[in-house]
């Protein structure tokens, strides 16, 4: 897995800068209410998105929040008093504090279902009773856009995708949060080229490949012998969903 803290001076340049970032914004201002009064945005990173929901949302508090020192730093730098470093998983806020919660590219970076369990709950918790949690979901199929890259990685060991959909929405039901819509949004200039997808496997950037063993070695050589090295294949298209805490508990049938 990739180191955060080393990632962040290069994050933004590295997955496609401000054009992604409004991409993703614009999705998840879709799925919130016009009227939010707090919203918490989880994994904010270095705020890049985050700062385009507060823009999209100007009268609402936001709090945003990330467990990477060298990511908060510079979310801070974005986003002044409004970030907190914490642990998804353990969130320090009370119950029903948020209108509304947003988790982009997060689920996917936790090491195992229990964590992902853990987020979602956190993420019931901390809504208010008709708030909306919003976040990607499935984001290595997003990847996935058929071309010639995609048929050499499709031979690498297999890895568990933590951000599954229908898991995802099967751990929101069970802490009482229903589906609430969906959205799509590419992601702007992170279309793979070998030679820069070289270079992601050489850092980590693939679980199952790491870097420096015989079989990440083959894959790059396998990679480097594709043709146009340096032509971007097309973005990414990455999948939103919404999930609501219902506004009041309705009574068990019987």
């Amino acid at each position: 897995m990739l180191d955060y803290d080393e990632e962040a001076a290069r994050y933004d340049a590295l997955r496609g800068g401000e054009p992604r970032a409004a991409a993703a914004a614009e999705a998840v201002l879709g799925l919130l209410p016009e009227t939010v009064g707090e919203l918490l945005d989880l994994g904010c990173g270095t705020g890049i998105v985050t700062r385009r929901l507060a823009a999209g949302r100007p009268g609402a508090r936001v709090t945003c929040l990330d467990r990477a020192p060298a990511m908060t730093l510079r979310a801070a730098a974005r986003l002044p008093g409004a970030v907190v470093r914490a642990d998804s998983r353990r969130l320090p806020f009370p119950d029903g504090r948020f209108d509304a919660v947003t988790s982009v590219w997060l689920l996917h970076l936790l090491p195992a279902a229990e964590d992902v369990r853990a987020v979602v709950a956190e993420c019931a918790r901390v809504l208010r009773p008709g708030g909306v949690w919003v976040t990607t979901v499935d984001k290595a199929a997003g990847h996935n856009v058929g071309s010639d890259i995609d048929a050499v990685l499709a031979a690498r060991p297999p890895s568990a995708a933590r951000d599954a959909g229908d898991e995802v929405a099967g751990y929101a039901a069970e802490h009482g949060l229903r589906p609430a819509g969906g959205a799509r949004f590419p992601g702007v200039g992170q279309g793979r080229s070998p030679r820069s997808t070289v270079e992601d496997l050489r850092r980590g950037w693939f679980v199952t490949l790491p870097p420096g063993e015989p079989l990440a070695e083959e894959f790059a050589a396998r990679l480097a012998a594709l043709p146009d090295q340096d032509r971007p294949r097309p973005d990414p298209v990455f999948t939103l969903r919404a999930f609501r805490r219902p506004a009041k508990v309705e009574p068990a049938a019987g």
